[in-house]
């Protein structure tokens, strides 16, 4: 694997070289001529043919609203999907999609998973700027059969900067009224038979104030919220002959990201660095047959520090002025996750597709700062797929699949997949997608030994879940365009849900166990797509989740009941100008800060705006200068609870997670 990742290391310099030789000045930002799609690109587009939703986000749209990192575009511009930064871009975020939890969401970079196994209730995405996307590609309903544990909800897959037949790039600067900074840029072309790509970008910020006032205690000093960001990455492909690719891609960011809190810190912050690593061998004699080969390496390896006022650490009461001690120094915490995956597509006739692969995940992470001892997991994974094409049956796609897991601890898992779109009419369409997924237990869950907190369960079972989504969609005219439309409902069941299950009184520890009962999830989702004019566009989504443990009568923690996103873009052609308008509006939430059962309180209920313009100085489009102005009515909300310490008495109390304020930004970009 060490090889691998000089390989590719290797492939970014040479791309790098070439690429200053060979820049012009001919490409558009806004048109550039792609390579062909192999197999693995395609899949959420095939899953979007068999029953699937398919959203898919572009580079141009996360440009054109201003969006420094993925959480930012994915909370504006994803339908359906609730995302909530604790402090603004670049922090933790808590994620439902169709109801879910955070745990219930995959998360993929240019198809290889990222999710952080240490914990179930984290995400990858405080580390990814928005300048390196090409698109966001979110996959709805279980996705087990191809990706396996967490894909419970859905699939997101961040598409890094895709190869072109042309040279084509850019170099982008900005800054906003938090004094953020901002400076990205990336080329990519083609030689012959080489591709290749490159991006880098820096972000930085002293920060915006994480918490309310009357939320602070005096012992709590470090008052912002910092960052400072930086990616490196480069993708390599070689074209043998026409039907043989061997690509390579590397991916390197570290980063200082300031952990916020509301009482007793003078500094707190986690120091980081992330590696991923990939190769991959594509087959594709013809059309009849396709098959690749590919590996990857997730390298995340963070050191957190932590300086308390006050002259012990880990307590509440102030000491003498301008005491401090270290409570935590470079405590390490990370994980490697590296594996193989093989994937084939056989078609011998017109009427059916045969879909075979094989997946190899080999796991290992461990937390000094909460104790969660050196293991490493093994899982193996086998999985098919039967398609059929409108040859067999005339204006239908129906496919049907299994996949068994295998992991060195616990229980394996079987899932089962059946999914199919029919078309009614050219402008009438239903889509069904039913079966079941799983999540494996996390690091945490299984071996986790904080003494006086919590302790892991090595014999815990997989949460499984049983899933259906079915929905009615098409078109219909509207003036001179036409008026694109869907309503999808949505059921979920998932079956021993892994949380704190009971308390060991000789140790003083909580304890994983697998919850008995259900937790039902079930709701609506409409959208709705129209180009008004030739120079106006819209988009509307409203999303209604139902989310319960059996026997409860209230929301799951931390899942909105009710959320709408509402879009507006002004791109006339005849004018050097453009502009677009995003409405957010998230409803009820709640949540358990001191944990379940210490009471629950409520907050979300808020509606933020996010105006933005842009002007192209130049006729062939190569400048621009972005505007953008996010919760234009400065609207005070909170993303989230967490909880802080009385310095005088010691008592807990709600502490709440402050939204990004008014924010003002621009930007300048040079497109070649």
């Amino acid at each position: 694997m060490k090889g691998i990742l000089r390989f590719a290391t290797a492939c970014g310099l040479i791309a790098a070289s070439i690429g200053s030789a060979r820049a012009q000045s001919d490409s558009s930002l806004d048109e550039v001529t792609v390579t062909a799609k192999r197999l693995e690109e395609e899949i959420p587009q095939q899953l979007a043919q068999y029953g699937t939703h398919l959203d898919v986000i572009t580079a141009a749209q996360i440009k054109n609203g201003g969006y420094f990192d993925v959480a930012s575009a994915l909370e504006a511009l994803a339908p359906a999907l609730y995302v909530s930064s604790k402090n603004g871009p670049f922090d933790y975020v808590q994620v439902s999609l169709q109801g879910s939890r955070t745990e219930d969401v995959l998360w993929l970079v240019d198809g290889i998973r990222i999710n952080n196994r240490l914990y179930a209730g984290t995400t990858p995405l405080d580390t990814i700027p928005a300048s390196m996307i090409e698109r966001i590609e979110v996959l709805d309903g279980g996705q087990a059969l191809f990706y396996g544990t967490q894909a419970v909800a859905g699939a997101v897959n961040i598409v890094t900067k895709a190869f072109t037949d042309t040279p084509s790039g850019a170099l982008s600067v900005g800054a906003d009224t938090n004094n953020s900074k901002l400076f990205s840029g990336y080329f990519r072309d083609t030689v012959g038979s080489n591709h290749f790509v490159v991006y880098a970008s820096r972000d930085q910020s002293p920060g915006i104030q994480p918490f309310p006032d009357a939320d602070y205690q005096p012992s709590g000093t470090d008052r912002h919220r910092y960052y400072y960001l930086t990616t490196l990455g480069g993708k390599y492909a070689y074209d043998f002959t026409d039907h043989v690719t061997l690509s390579a891609s590397y991916q390197h960011t570290e980063g200082k990201l300031d952990d916020a809190q509301p009482m007793l810190t003078a500094l707190a912050y986690n120091r980081r660095d992330e590696d991923l690593v990939s190769s991959k061998l594509d087959y594709e004699p013809s059309n009849a047959f396709k098959v690749y080969v590919k590996d990857y390496i997730h390298y995340w390896r963070s050191h957190y520090t932590e300086v308390d006022n006050g002259t012990t650490a880990y307590t509440y009461t102030p000491g003498p002025p301008g005491a401090t001690t270290v409570a935590e120094d470079e405590g390490g915490w990370g994980y490697r996750d590296s594996g193989i995956n093989l994937l084939t597509e056989f078609a011998p006739n017109r009427g059916l597709v045969y879909v075979a692969g094989y997946d190899y995940q080999d796991y290992t992470g461990r937390d000094a700062v909460l104790v969660i001892q050196q293991e490493t997991e093994h899982v193996n994974a086998f999985f098919g797929q039967i398609r059929t094409t409108p040859d067999l049956i005339p204006d239908a796609h129906l496919a049907a699949g299994l996949r068994y897991n295998d992991p060195s601890f616990g229980q394996s898992a079987t899932v089962w997949n059946g999914s199919g779109q029919y078309d009614l009419t050219q402008s009438l369409f239903l889509k069904a997608s039913v079966g079941t997924a799983f999540r494996l237990p996390t690091d945490e869950e299984l071996f986790a030994n904080d003494p006086n907190d919590e302790r892991g369960d090595p014999n815990l079972k997989p949460e499984t879940s049983t899933f259906a989504n079915v929905s009615v969609g098409g078109t219909a005219p509207l003036g001179e365009s036409a008026l694109k439309w869907e309503v999808i409902g949505f059921y979920r069941a998932i079956k021993n849900l892994i949380d704190f299950q009971s308390f060991d009184a000789a140790t003083d520890q909580d304890v994983f166990g697998n919850v008995p009962g259900k937790v039902m999830v079930h709701g609506v989702e409409v959208t709705l797509q129209s180009s008004i004019t030739q120079a106006l566009s819209a988009n509307f989504n409203a999303t209604y989740n139902h989310s319960r443990q059996s026997g409860v009568d209230f929301q799951f923690d931390q899942v909105p009941v009710t959320q709408v996103k509402a879009g507006l873009d002004y791109h006339p052609s005849g004018l050097p100008v453009g502009a677009s308008a995003m409405l957010v509006r998230v409803g009820d939430l709640d949540d358990e800060p001191f944990g379940a059962g210490d009471g629950r309180y409520g907050y979300g209920n808020y509606t933020l705006l996010d105006l933005s313009g842009r002007v192209f100085l130049d006729a062939s489009r190569h400048q621009r200068i972005d505007l953008h102005l996010n919760n234009v009515f400065d609207k005070t909300y909170y993303t989230g609870l967490s909880f802080g310490v009385n310095d005088v008495s010691g008592n807990p109390y709600v502490a709440h997670d402050l939204g990004l304020p008014r924010t003002f930004s621009a930007y300048y970009t040079y497109s070649f």
